[in-house]
C-alpha cells in the first residue's frame, strides 16, 4: 500500500515541484502524523533532507514534549534536526496579532532564514489534499474569488507540499505500514479558529453527503489551479484596456471597463490587490455611476470616482506643515526637495518658467515661510489675473483629480499669503517686475520611480 503511495507522491513531485534529490531540502517537523509521513516518505523516495522544529512555547509541557520527541525520532533515523524557540506570546503582542499569525510568521521567517544559511534548495510543509479541501472551504468562505479556488499551490517560492496528492487515510497509512509514532497537537482538536471549526466540524456533516469530498474539492482546486495561467493572461490583458497606472495607484477608464466582457470580475481583479474587500468592491461596482467625489477605502487605500474615472492611490497622509526660516535646501521626504535662494537682478538674469520653479520678487516676501497641503478656504491671486480665486477651484479647472489635489502643495509666507501652488501657479503680487532688484528662485525637486 505504502509503495503505492510513495510512486504517486514522487510522480507528483516530478510533475509540479521538481526537486533534485542530490540537494538538500528542509522538512517542517511538529511531531505531528503529517510532518512525519512526509519526512519518511522523502526519505524512502531518496531525498536528501534534514529537518527543523519549531517550538512556540504555547502549550507547556506539549510543546517540550513535542520537542524531545523530533529529537528522538531524527536521531534514530540518522536525522539532522534543527531547533529554534520563540516567545510567541511577546512577539504577538508587540505586533498586534493573533497567536495563530504570529506563530506563522516567525516559522516562516525562519525557515527562509535557515534554508539561505543552509543553501538548500527548498522548504518542504506537510499539507495534503484534506488541507486543501479545507483551503477552498475558507477561500470561499472569506470571498476570496476564483484564484481562492485553486487552493494550496504545489510551490511558492522555496516553499514546496510533496503531499497534496495524498489524503490524510493516506498519510496514516504510511505511518502504520512503517510502524511510526506521532504525536497530536490538542489545540488542533478544539474549534477555536476558522480552519479547526472547518476540520472538526463542518467536513465531518459535507462527508456525510459525499463521502469523496475531499477528493472532489482537491481535484477541482487542481482543475483551477490549472486553468489559473489562461485566466491571468486574459485578465492582465483585458486590465491593460481599462487600468492605467498612476502615482502610487492606478486610474480606471469607467467606460472602457463597462464595455469590457466580464467588468465586475476585471473591477474585483484590479481592487483586490490594492486591498479592497469583496463587498466593498460589490459597493463600488455598484456605484461607478456615481457622482464625482464618491469615495471608498481599504486598509491602506482609497477609491474615489472622479470625472469618468475611478481612482485608486494611498491614503493621503496628513501633510506635516514644514517651517522654512530662511533660504536654504530643505528635506521634506525621501522623495522631496525644496532648495531656495536669492538671486540678484542683473543682465544675465532669466526667469525659469518650468512648472517645478517659482521666481519671486524677494523685497516682497516675508519669512518664516510654511510648505503644507492646500485648505478648502484658501484663495489666492494666480499670476496674470486680478481678483482672487479659491485654490480648489483653481486646481478643478486644472482639471485635477479629487486625490491630487488633497495633496496639493502650497508655499506659504509669514502674512498667510499663497505664495506658490506648487507646480501649479504663483501669486500675481509676488512677480517680478522692471522694479525688482532681488529675486527669491524656489525649485521643488521630486524624484520618479
Amino acid at each position: 500500500m505504502t509503495k503505492h503511495i510513495l510512486r504517486r507522491i514522487e510522480r507528483y513531485i516530478d510533475q509540479y515541484i521538481q526537486l533534485d534529490k542530490q540537494s538538500l531540502h528542509l522538512v517542517a517537523l511538529s511531531g505531528g502524523a503529517d510532518s512525519v509521513a512526509l519526512l519518511l516518505a522523502m526519505r524512502a523516495l531518496g531525498f536528501n533532507v534534514e529537518a527543523m522544529h519549531c517550538n512556540f512555547h504555547l502549550r507547556g509541557e506539549e510543546s517540550e514534549r513535542d520537542e524531545q520527541f523530533c529529537k528522538d525520532l531524527t536521531a534514530r533515523l540518522g536525522v539532522q534536526l534543527h531547533i529554534a524557540h520563540f516567545d510567541t506570546k511577546s512577539y504577538c503582542a508587540l505586533r498586534h496579532v493573533s497567536i495563530e499569525m504570529g506563530a506563522r510568521d516567525l516559522r516562516y521567517d525562519y525557515f527562509e532564514k535557515l534554508r539561505r544559511d543552509l543553501g538548500a534548495a527548498s522548504v518542504l510543509v506537510a499539507h495534503h489534499k484534506d488541507d486543501c479541501a479545507e483551503t477552498v472551504l475558507l477561500n470561499l468562505i472569506r470571498g476570496t474569488g476564483v484564484n481562492g479556488m485553486a487552493g494550496i499551490k504545489p510551490r511558492n517560492g522555496y516553499i514546496c507540499r510533496p503531499l497534496l496528492c495524498i489524503r490524510r487515510d493516506e498519510v496514516l497509512q504510511i505511518l502504520d505500514d512503517m510502524g511510526e509514532r506521532y504525536v497530536t497537537d490538542s489545540s488542533n482538536l478544539v474549534a477555536d479558529v476558522k480552519r479547526n471549526k472547518i476540520r472538526l466540524e463542518i467536513m465531518p456533516l459535507i462527508k456525510q453527503l459525499n463521502p469523496s469530498a475531499v477528493e472532489s474539492l482537491a481535484a477541482s482546486a487542481q482543475h483551477a489551479a490549472d486553468a489559473m495561467p489562461l485566466l491571468n493572461l486574459s485578465v492582465e490583458t483585458s486590465l491593460k484596456d481599462v487600468v492605467a497606472e498612476q502615482g502610487d495607484g492606478m486610474s480606471i477608464d469607467i467606460k472602457s471597463l463597462m464595455v469590457s466582457l466580464s467588468p465586475r470580475y476585471l473591477l474585483f481583479e484590479a481592487l483586490s490587490r490594492y486591498g479592497f474587500t469583496p463587498s466593498t468592491i460589490d459597493q463600488i461596482y455598484d456605484n461607478l455611476e456615481a457622482q464625482t467625489g464618491k469615495m471608498w477605502a481599504a486598509a491602506d487605500y482609497v477609491a474615489v470616482v472622479d470625472r469618468g474615472k475611478l481612482l485608486v492611490a494611498k491614503h493621503a497622509e496628513e501633510q506635516k506643515m514644514m517651517r522654512l526660516p530662511i533660504v536654504g535646501r530643505y528635506i521634506i521626504d525621501d522623495a522631496q526637495t525644496l532648495d531656495m535662494s536669492e538671486v540678484e537682478i542683473g543682465e544675465t538674469f532669466s526667469i525659469d518658467r518650468s512648472p517645478s520653479t517659482a521666481t519671486f520678487d524677494a523685497t516682497k516676501v516675508c519669512f518664516p515661510l510654511t510648505l503644507r497641503t492646500v485648505r478648502s478656504d484658501d484663495r489666492f491671486v494666480p499670476f496674470g489675473m486680478k481678483g482672487s480665486k479659491l485654490v480648489s477651484d483653481f486646481l478643478t479647472d486644472r482639471k485635477l483629480s479629487l486625490i491630487a489635489k488633497q495633496r496639493q502643495l502650497c508655499l506659504v509666507d509669514a502674512k498667510g499669503d499663497i505664495l506658490w501652488i506648487v507646480g501649479q501657479r504663483t501669486h500675481d503680487k509676488y512677480k517680478i517686475t522692471r522694479y525688482t532688484i532681488k529675486a527669491l528662485v524656489v525649485r521643488y525637486i521630486k524624484k520618479t520611480d
